[in-house]
């Protein structure tokens, strides 16, 4: 029974219809995402396997895991050591993070842009999705690039022969100016979001 506080909806006119239907353009925005998820996906377990069959002494394996991760020696490397092994774990953890930045792009844009899951009160919904809107979603999807930069000047930093000074100086700087970007998104949604709140 239809709440009496609640006045009827009227039906949109053609036009307002038409432009709030072209949210569903988005869709195959979406699907194409989850599309550039099973690509990662098979990536790392092609990685993950190569990790592996080098670990038992596949210098095929070993070769291909060195080319992907663009590590150079003087000497060739013939035995898995522990800064390849480093450089391949952080490789896989960044695939691990794109991904998790690609289930919040199409759960939370979805939901936000699109349409309705219809997820409350089912067991896996995910805690951040509960309160998601498109203000939450930019800090999150910030924080989640600041975990990937991270990442990635890390396996700088321990590749760092195979790159020049400049090429450092470049990703810290980049990686500060996301730092930074995040802290100007967080901060500028506290304060819409005390505005808001005191307007209550």
């Amino acid at each position: 029974m239809q709440d009496p506080n609640i006045p009827p909806r009227s039906p949109l006119r053609p036009l307002p219809g038409l432009i709030f239907a072209s949210r569903w353009l988005q869709l195959p925005l979406y699907l194409g995402l989850i599309a550039a998820q099973a690509v990662y996906v098979f990536h790392f377990w092609v990685e993950l396997v190569h990790l592996l069959e080098a670990a038992f002494g596949s210098q095929t394996a070993l070769q291909q895991l060195i080319t992907s991760i663009g590590y150079k020696q003087n000497v060739p490397i013939t035995t898995l050591n522990e800064t390849v092994i480093m450089l391949v774990v952080l490789a896989l953890i960044d695939v691990v993070m794109i991904s998790n930045l690609l289930i919040m792009v199409i759960v939370g844009g979805y939901e936000t842009f699109v349409s309705r899951m219809g997820l409350q009160g089912h067991p896996d919904q995910p805690e951040w999705l509960s309160h998601v809107n498109a203000s939450v979603l930019k800090v999150k999807l910030a924080t989640a690039i600041i975990g990937i930069s991270s990442i990635h000047l890390l396996k700088t930093f321990i590749n760092a022969d195979n790159y020049t000074d400049r090429v450092l100086i470049a990703q810290t700087a980049i990686h500060i100016t996301f730092l930074l970007s995040a802290i100007a998104i967080a901060y500028t949604d506290k304060i819409m979001s005390g505005i808001a709140e005191r307007k209550h």
